[in-house]
């Protein structure tokens, strides 16, 4: 579903997707709760141009739920559009990391929204941002 534009680490990744028929409803438009979805893969794509994958992640036993997420939507996204999904990280507390994403279509910007992850351990206990993360972020 996503083709990644490569980036530097700590720096802002942009991950391409195309709006599937299934993503649509009747009359075409990208249904809502897509975005998010959408926020995941670009979220992802900056881990993995980072050097990390969730997995990797959850195998040293580092988790990343998500705890607010939000979204503000501008105009549709429509079946068969291509979209670039920009995201960048930021830490926001000791515990916590957040992502920043802004979508762009065909017609300019599509959506834009945050999500915020607390670092916790296989229990959900939250633990500190791990220096290497700290060292992505700058």
């Amino acid at each position: 579903m996503a083709d990644a534009i490569a980036a530097p680490a700590g720096r802002p990744h942009v991950s391409q997707v195309r709006v599937r028929y299934a993503e649509t409803d009747q009359m075409g438009v990208a249904y809502y709760a897509n975005y998010l979805v959408w926020f995941e893969v670009a979220r992802t794509d900056w881990l993995r141009a980072a050097g990390l994958t969730y997995r990797r992640l959850e195998e040293d036993g580092l988790f990343l739920p998500v705890i607010d997420a939000q979204c503000r939507y501008r105009a549709p996204a429509r079946y068969d559009d291509t979209l670039d999904v920009r995201a960048v990280a930021r830490l926001v507390s000791p515990a916590r990391l957040a992502f920043e994403y802004d979508i762009t279509g065909p017609g300019g910007a599509v959506a834009s929204g945050t999500t915020v992850h607390a670092f916790t351990d296989s229990r959900g206990r939250p633990r500190r941002v791990p220096a290497t993360i700290k060292d992505l972020l700058g």
